[in-house]
């Protein structure tokens, strides 16, 4: 009864500044505050805990647990939107969501290619205007590298025959990327970042 009694007291103060009945049990009489109501007698809290069986002491305040700190209540609207922003870029630039919407089977190679290419180049623009890179591990390709111990899992991936504990030694396969830079336009509260590009209306 005690445990639930410390939580109704925190909850009692963060919520509605004030302590439950209950708790004047067990307060001194100098501290109690004028107008706090007498507790009830009939509550089970009494009967089970004598005042004298607890002092003051063995409740202080600060044993209260730290409250964990909460991400904002928008973080994954925020991931949307910039995964959204990213997409409208690349569409602008160089008009990829058109080309992944289009069915190519029909197309040779060198049309393909040719288009590619075009891509290529606008979409490149977008992701330097907007997103600085790095490489996540240094060196080229093919190059023998030495994965120590503690690297973060999300950095590195490790493919092959992987077994025991690092340092292991292998090959790079691709050096990763880090973005340590990010620059997306800022949208007014009135435009839908849901419209990845408008539609195109000639008129006349």
């Amino acid at each position: 009864m005690r445990f639930w009694l410390a939580f109704s007291c925190f909850f009692r103060l963060l919520f509605f500044m004030k302590l439950p009945a209950a708790a004047a049990r067990y307060l001194p009489a100098d501290a109690l505050p004028k107008g706090l109501p007498e507790p009830d007698a009939d509550a089970p809290a009494a009967a089970a805990e004598p005042a004298a069986a607890e002092p003051a002491a063995a409740e202080p305040a600060a044993a209260e647990p730290a409250q964990p700190r909460r991400p904002p209540a928008n973080a994954a609207e925020l991931r949307r939107e910039g995964a959204l922003a990213l997409l409208g870029l690349f569409q602008r630039e160089g008009r990829l969501v058109d080309f992944l919407q289009e069915a190519i089977d029909d197309y040779d190679d060198a049309d393909v290619g040719a288009a590619a290419r075009d891509i290529h180049r606008g979409c490149k623009k977008a992701l330097d205007d907007h997103v600085r890179l790095e490489p996540i591990m240094p060196g080229n390709e093919d190059d023998t590298v030495t994965i120590k111990p503690g690297f973060d899992p999300g950095e590195i991936r490790l493919s092959g025959d992987v077994s025991g504990e690092p340092p292991f030694t292998g090959v790079l396969r691709h050096h990763g990327w880090r973005a340590v830079e990010v620059n997306l336009p800022v949208l007014g509260d009135q435009v839908d970042r849901s419209v990845i590009a408008p539609a195109e209306v000639e008129i006349g």
